[in-house]
């Protein structure tokens, strides 16, 4: 389903000429729309993908991952700005979903850790404490802190960190994706080998299905090919659809692998 249809730049007051309105595709920003229930960004280094999908996630005001809501996010400063230029033209409102860059995992893994050891550790001082007092007094005491590590079990198996980072990747999508959500993806290929990445297209195709809409810039060509998707090229102003089969990323990679001598004798 189509949630966000439409993305536009406000009209009025002039708008400001630094950083990221200095980029060409904001300059010549015209009436995005969304035509499809996956959206692929693509585009070189430094075209903005980034940039405007970290924008629309505080525009839209989704969830961060490992963070809180984006319009708020600190290490999203940079675009609050441009975020408020952002008209979103919807379907149906959603509140449901989140915005993940693939660098924000790392750090969520290891609070994530960090959490379940502080849980634990209060359970041990619990225990000490209370070894004198009744079983309901005990089990009142650790209450708090056996819910949330339960909740962490329940959710997260052993924890994130006791997977590969690959796995764990995919272990986070499989927890948080529910139906009907929007969700904002940066470069989610960057942990996930070619395997993983297509049981990623898999993952979203399942949520595609129960409603759910995917916006995901990437420079992977196996994400690229998720089947009926949108693709829109940043290397053009303005922004525009392109077909699979005439994506650089694409073809580079297929007279790569067709011919790997012939390009690293080059290099």
């Amino acid at each position: 389903m189509i949630h966000l249809r439409e993305i536009q730049l406000r009209d009025g007051e002039t708008r400001p000429t630094d950083f990221p309105f200095n980029l060409p595709v904001i300059a010549n920003w015209g009436e995005l729309a969304l035509e499809a229930p996956v959206t692929i960004l693509v585009g070189e280094n430094g075209a903005g993908k980034s940039t405007v999908i970290e924008a629309l996630a505080c525009a839209a005001e989704v969830i961060t991952v490992g963070s809180g809501a984006a319009h708020r996010d600190p290490s999203l400063a940079h675009v609050h700005e441009l975020a408020k230029w952002f008209k979103l033209i919807w379907n149906k409102r959603v509140r449901k979903g989140f915005f993940l860059r693939a660098e924000d995992f790392f750090g969520f893994v290891k609070r994530q850790a960090q959490t379940r050891i502080e849980m634990q550790r209060e359970l041990e001082r619990v225990d000490e404490e209370y070894k004198d007092r009744s079983a309901l007094a005990q089990g009142y005491a650790r209450m708090a802190f056996a819910g949330e590590l339960n909740a962490m079990q329940n959710r997260y198996g052993d924890g994130l960190d006791a997977q590969s980072h690959g796995e764990s990747f995919l272990a986070l999508f499989q927890s948080r994706f529910v139906p009907g959500g929007l969700y904002l993806l940066d470069e989610p290929e960057a942990p996930l080998s070619p395997l993983r990445q297509m049981a990623l297209i898999s993952m979203i195709r399942e949520m595609v299905e129960q409603d759910s809409q995917f916006i995901i810039a990437t420079h992977s060509p196996i994400l690229m090919a998720y089947p009926g998707a949108e693709i829109l090229s940043f290397d053009q102003t303005p922004i525009g659809p392109v077909h699979y089969e005439d994506l650089e990323h694409v073809n580079l990679m297929r007279d790569f692998l067709n011919d790997p001598d012939s390009f690293l004798r080059h290099l």
